[in-house]
């Protein structure tokens, strides 16, 4: 006998990384061409030793840190957001305007259960993250690809026309994942003025903030005293301070919108986990160089890939920033088959474009997202090589 299974969980792709991993299967690779794996966009380092500490210190003397806490996050971690979010972008944010989840695809699945159902659309431009797609169609909710333009950022006057009566949302993410660019502040501004003009959310993912190459704020969204009728901006902590495993994101919104949150976190994990709020608090208030240093260290492999690229005049680089680079291949062949072929070939792990855009677009066949954060620039040059290398 078959269970029954959910038709909309059934029609959702299996997740891309896992899918990517199992390429490996059978693979060898040898000691003078070990494998690079540029598939997952996540730090493979632990946290600085003085994170470590405070978090072994919570786990040893802070008895509430195994305990329930507040659906929406520490009172201490949601007022230093408000804080240091107010002075980053030049505006004014309050505690009761924040929430803390278990990362940022908790942020993400908990507003779009509260603001759209089966039959609901929300805009994606493409290509998109794939964790966004595969949750709207666990929902039963449909996706409307936005084609970004050139640099891979997406147009508002494009995405104005694709707006119906059954339209949500719009997500933007940016620095974008997977596409590594960096939206001008005038791409959000006239999001934001499209999505308040049709009542719509304007959902802003920033979980790359902290590696924008740009100085000062990169937008000015939240100079608007009524920005939270509109907007609603997620944040990840994992990327900044190597907490992935600790599993803390944030929720930027209005009060009324975080109250209807408080109604899905409360039936998914009752609250965050004590440990990493207060990891991630510790890191708010003890490591602003440590990241800084971070970020300078990604900045140069920034700059890495794109030399890299100027030397294959046959790949084109379509967008590069952040933790990500996305690339067009010259091969003929799919982008799937190549990402296969590499790993036997090359001993390099990649995602294809495929996993990126809608299945009946052409340009994923095209198309490569390399994740270069966890490879330092040395790594960056052998990856290189070994693309330089290939005979196809």
């Amino acid at each position: 006998m078959t269970l029954p299974l959910n038709p909309a969980m059934a029609a959702t792709d299996p997740p891309p990384v896992m899918e990517a991993r199992r390429w490996l299967t059978g693979a060898v690779f040898p000691p003078d061409r070990p494998l690079i794996n540029v598939s997952q966009a996540a730090p493979v380092a632990p946290p600085p030793l003085g994170l470590r500490q405070a978090l072994a210190d919570a786990a040893l003397h802070d008895d509430s840190a195994h305990l329930y806490g507040p659906v929406l996050g520490l009172p201490d971690l949601r007022s230093e957001i408000a804080v240091q979010w107010s002075a980053a972008y030049g505006g004014t944010l309050t505690e009761d305007q924040v929430a803390i989840t278990q990362g940022c695809n908790q942020a993400f699945t908990a507003i779009m259960a509260t603001l759209a159902g089966a039959g609901d659309e929300v805009i994606l431009p493409t290509p998109w993250y794939f964790n966004h797609k595969m949750w709207l169609d666990m929902a039963g909710v449909k996706t409307v690809p936005l084609p970004a333009g050139t640099g891979l950022i997406p147009e508002a006057d494009a995405a104005a026309r694709l707006i119906t009566a059954r339209t949500r949302a719009i997500v933007l993410v940016s620095p974008n994942n997977p596409g590594g660019s960096e939206y001008p502040a005038e791409t959000l501004a006239a999001f934001r003025d499209l999505a308040r003009a049709h009542g719509l959310a304007l959902i802003v993912d920033e979980t790359y903030r902290d590696f924008d190459s740009r100085t000062g704020r990169p937008h000015d969204l939240f100079t608007d005293p009524d920005w939270d009728d509109t907007l609603i901006q997620l944040y990840s902590f994992s990327k900044a301070y190597r907490l992935t495993g600790h599993r803390v994101g944030a929720i930027l919104a209005s009060p009324s919108r975080l109250a209807e949150v408080e109604k899905f976190l409360d039936c998914v994990a009752i609250c965050p986990g004590q440990l990493g709020q207060i990891a991630a608090l510790w890191g708010m208030r003890n490591l602003t160089q440590w990241v800084a240093g971070e970020r300078a260290e990604i900045l140069a492999r920034r700059s890495a890939m794109g030399g890299g690229f100027a030397a294959l005049p046959d790949w084109q680089l379509l967008g590069c920033g952040a933790y990500f680079a996305y690339v067009a291949h010259p091969y003929a062949m799919s982008s799937v088959d190549l990402c296969k072929r590499l790993v036997h070939e090359a001993g390099l792990l990649m995602l294809p474009g495929t996993m990126f855009q809608p299945h009946d677009d052409p340009a994923g066949q095209r198309q490569l997202r390399i994740a270069f954060a966890n490879i330092d620039t040395t790594g960056i040059a052998e990856m290189f090589r070994r693309l330089a290398a290939l005979r196809l």
